[in-house]
């Protein structure tokens, strides 16, 4: 995702969960003083959290809690407002900050350590924070799509790898994002950091500047603007930088039956982003808030989450849909680097980029 515009806003217009206020005849829900009245939670999201009505109805019912869902910008927007409002929130949880954020927030103390019980059906290399003032909901990887029916059609192999983009046979044919304006045009340069080393990857960047590298602000504008194989887009470029389950998008959006995707993800590209989701520090329903994390966590909510946010659940047991089974592309490893590396070299390389790319 995230942060960041996912592959499913420009397709389709998500209708965002709003408030999902309690029905007559729903179980008794909680409140103070013998109240009926629920106990109101805010969960903060970026603005393409999304998920099924029926899901959150069903843990409304069994918690007694309202939930209310405010949409808050992109991550680095919702992390910003977030540190700034530290110790007096606008909300009660927040979710949708990725690994490329947490340690600012988290050093800024902006929420509460909570170690869910729900924990123990995730994955331990998932758990980024030791602390666990943020819990992992979801993953994802950023990496490079090509066009499949532009290179059948030419008889060229597509690129293996990153390393391949620099070669004159795919000269002015990739289309990236620029990684201070963009969440995957970043995480493609953390890609290249990964890859290539802190000593060689401006060379990387230098030669693809060189091989006639297309630059834009935003994803939208890279995939359905310069790609070529993007549903509904009219571009040339056959190689962007977008999501490992772009296909699957492709393919449940098309108006046409599909045999199969149009667009494939190299994985020998993808630089994995996990989410988080975290109790604020000062939330007035400290106990409601770890609730709603749970809720994040249950079975329900992540076997929810690919075909509404297409990304991956991060529980063992939730069970992914033929759609991601068929579509969605896994790399065995894919590129990582240290949330720690992250936030201390981040600037220094955005800035660096900037004057190779611009400069």
């Amino acid at each position: 995702m995230t942060v960041r515009t996912r592959f499913l806003a420009p397709l389709v217009a998500i209708a965002l969960v709003t408030a999902a206020c309690t029905r007559p005849g729903d179980e008794p829900n909680r409140g103070t003083g013998g109240s009926t009245a629920p106990v109101v939670v805010t969960l903060l999201t970026h603005d393409s959290f999304d998920v099924s009505r029926s899901v959150v109805r069903a843990f409304e019912r069994e918690s007694g809690i309202e939930l209310r869902i405010v949409p808050s910008g992109d991550a680095g927007q919702l992390v910003n407002r977030a540190i700034l409002t530290a110790g007096n929130p606008e909300g009660d949880v927040l979710f949708g900050i990725d690994d490329t954020l947490f340690p600012k927030a988290v050093g800024a103390s902006v929420f509460e350590p909570y170690e869910s019980p729900e924990l123990d059906r995730v994955d331990d290399g998932l758990e980024l924070d030791p602390t666990h003032a943020v819990t992992p909901i979801d993953r994802g990887d950023v990496c490079l799509n090509v066009d499949r029916g532009w290179f059948e059609e030419r008889d060229l192999a597509p690129p293996a790898g990153i390393a391949d983009l620099t070669d004159p046979d795919y000269r002015g044919l990739t289309v990236v994002e620029n990684p201070a304006t963009s969440t995957p045009g970043l995480a493609f340069l953390l890609a290249t950091v990964a890859r290539f080393g802190e000593q060689a990857w401006e060379t990387f960047w230098r030669d693809l500047r060189a091989n006639d590298v297309l630059v834009v602000d935003g994803w939208e504008q890279a995939y359905f603007g310069e790609f070529s194989g993007a549903g509904g887009g009219d571009g040339e470029r056959p190689i962007v930088v977008s999501y490992a389950t772009s296909p699957v998008a492709e393919v449940v959006f098309a108006e046409e039956p599909l045999e199969r995707a149009p667009t494939a993800a190299i994985t020998d590209s993808c630089y994995r982003q996990v989410e988080f989701a975290g109790v604020l520090a000062g939330t007035e329903h400290p106990d409601e808030a770890r609730e709603v994390i749970d809720f994040l966590l249950s079975r329900a909510f992540q076997e929810d989450v690919p075909l509404r946010m297409f990304v991956f659940p991060v529980a063992d047991d939730a069970e992914l849909p033929e759609e991601f089974e068929r579509w969605a592309t896994e790399p065995a490893s894919p590129l990582v680097l240290p949330p720690e590396q992250v936030a201390t070299g981040r600037e220094g390389w955005v800035q660096t980029w900037t004057d190779v790319m611009f400069g």
